[in-house]
């Protein structure tokens, strides 16, 4: 796999990539590191674990649970819900560490594990890079300082998990969704009965689907990253809105009652000025990433609302907030981070704010979400070039500093190394499509000709 830690936890095809022995031995090493950390010191340490509906979690949970308990962690056993909900419940509780098993939006067979820190944060840099290097050291497990006796943990099922989480949901609703109809997508995932049981405690009137979980159908047709279904439905059913999740439920994306998909900059934009308006947008910024559409930071500088961008990425976007005390950002695909209320990206609590600002002000989503007009947006991968000389040629530089003459201020160049191919992705937005388009395929060829 080489290295084990990707930047969402450690993910691959489960009981190939994704051992029993890989999930066991990186418990019992993440057991060890934050020990030495002096994250357990004083006290018995305690962690949560949860999972998705993925059929592979099952053995997963079962390896990690053991891990855990066999280095001395007693273990709170939550059972299916979302990434959020298990980081929330790891900060609730107090406990010193938190895992969740979950490949997101990935396809069935893949799965992952996340740790999370005491206070439902993810894990810093240096605490996985160690946890890596002592689970190397120590594969095979004969090296091991073991507990015996009444040291080792203890495991219990927390099924007052679902409710905690439930009730903090509903204590951070700005109000309720009386009135509204709504349709779910779940795309079969962690949030099947969560987010359901949220919204209509919230007085919507529900419709569901992609809800009823198998183990094997997760996010296969339906979820965030499947939206046809979602926007039929929200048609068919004459609702105000759609929400759509992923498998982990930490995405939200949503459809207006046209069947119009609302992607995480429009959603970022309805929230930023709720929040203005509520007196809780710190410092008058919202958070997206160089990926953010132009539209988004036109519409935001126009309402007077600043926008800092950071790498591609939720875990650069939350860095940011954390480091300059930010309270909302997300990505495009749907990651919104609304810091006061949770430590990583919510979907069922994305989807419940922006429901909530469509039943205060008694307007259509579409209008809301017309704050911003998204500009056309052309991407190229162009493959087996030499990617590490993007910011080095002078032959390409010339062609983006022409281009960006040519699309002015309502247009944008962005050249990014893949960080995992031999490709370089060439984006460009222009309020035309044709030139967006034109632009990028001329760049594409500079691409080819001055790194091939």
């Amino acid at each position: 796999m080489g290295r084990l830690f990707g930047t969402d936890g450690v993910r691959g095809v489960a009981n190939a990539d994704l051992t029993a022995e890989l999930a066991l031995g990186l418990s019992v090493a993440a057991a060890h590191v934050l020990a030495e950390a002096g994250t357990f010191e004083g006290h018995r340490a305690t962690a949560v674990v949860g999972r998705d509906p993925r059929a592979s979690g099952e053995f997963l949970e079962a390896a990690v649970v053991a891990g855990l308990a066999s280095a001395g962690v007693d273990v709170l056993r939550v059972g299916v819900l979302p990434t959020p909900a298990v980081a929330y419940l790891t900060g609730a509780l107090g406990a010193d560490l938190g895992v969740m098993l979950s490949a997101s939006h990935n396809a069935m067979p893949d799965n992952g594990i996340k740790f999370f820190a005491r206070g439902g944060h993810k894990l810093a840099d240096e605490l996985e890079a160690r946890i890596e290097k002592v689970y190397t050291q120590h594969r095979g497990g004969d090296s091991w300082d073991r507990p015996t006796g009444g040291g080792v943990g203890r495991v219990s099922d927390y099924d007052e998990g679902f409710d905690k989480y439930i009730a903090h949901l509903m204590g951070v609703l700005p109000n309720r969704l009386d009135g509204l109809k709504v349709v779910l997508d779940e795309a079969h995932g962690a949030a099947s009965r969560v987010s359901p049981e949220a919204f209509a405690r919230a007085g919507a009137e529900i419709v569901t689907i992609g809800a009823e979980p198998d183990g094997l159908n997760i996010n296969d047709g339906y979820g965030s990253t499947h939206m046809e279904r979602l926007r039929a439905a929200v048609v068919e059913q004459g609702a105000d809105l759609g929400i759509a999740h992923d498998g982990d439920a930490d995405r939200c994306l949503a459809v207006d009652a046209a069947g119009n998909e609302v992607d995480g900059d429009q959603i970022l934009a309805v929230l930023a000025l709720a929040m203005r308006e509520a007196g809780q947008l710190r410092k008058n910024t919202v958070v997206g990433t160089v990926m953010s559409n132009l539209g988004f930071k036109l519409a935001m500088e126009g309402e007077g609302i600043e926008v800092v961008q950071t790498g591609v990425g939720d875990r650069y976007v939350l860095e940011s907030m954390k480091e300059h005390g930010y309270a909302l950002g997300g990505e495009q695909s749907g990651h919104v981070i609304v810091l006061d209320h949770a430590t990583t990206g919510d979907g069922t609590l994305t989807g419940l704010m922006l429901a909530a600002r469509v039943a205060a002000t008694g307007r259509t989503l579409a209008d809301l979400a017309g704050v911003m007009t998204r500009l056309p947006q052309i991407l190229i991968n162009v493959p087996d070039v030499d990617k590490s000389r993007v910011g080095t040629s002078p032959e390409l530089a010339t062609a983006v500093t022409e281009a960006e003459r040519e699309l002015g201020s309502t247009g944008r160049v962005l050249l990014r190394p893949s960080g995992t191919e031999p490709l370089v992705r060439v984006m460009v937005e222009a309020a035309d499509i044709e030139q967006a388009k034109a632009v990028a395929e001329r760049l594409a060829d500079v691409v080819k000709s001055a790194l091939g």
